[in-house]
């Protein structure tokens, strides 16, 4: 089996998590600081409705992080088990070239 792949999988769904989340957040900020020097009076409102999306965004990064790691995990655990069958392969083909 090729595993190789699969953490390139990993890493680049890691990457394209957090990259969205910056974009989304840099754009965040930048639309409410518009919209705060175009009115002045709402700045609370559009600051509270800032804070709500970006915690939004990052728990979404954050729960594609999570996955990211979970399929890094089981991609070990497959790598695991595929050394210990060859290991055991490779004894018992020692074994029988003996006898």
């Amino acid at each position: 089996m090729e595993f190789g792949l699969g953490y390139i999988g990993v890493g680049i769904a890691a990457g394209v998590a957090i990259l969205g989340a910056a974009l989304g957040i840099g754009r965040i900020g930048g639309s409410a600081t518009e919209g705060i020097s175009r009115q002045p009076e709402a700045g609370g409102k559009i600051q509270t409705a800032m804070i709500i999306a970006a915690a939004l965004i990052e728990g979404a990064a954050l729960f594609a992080l999570v996955i990211a790691f979970q399929a890094a995990g089981t991609l070990n655990e497959g790598v695991k088990a595929v050394v210990a069958h060859q290991t055991k392969a490779a004894a018992a083909a020692t074994e029988e070239k003996g006898k």
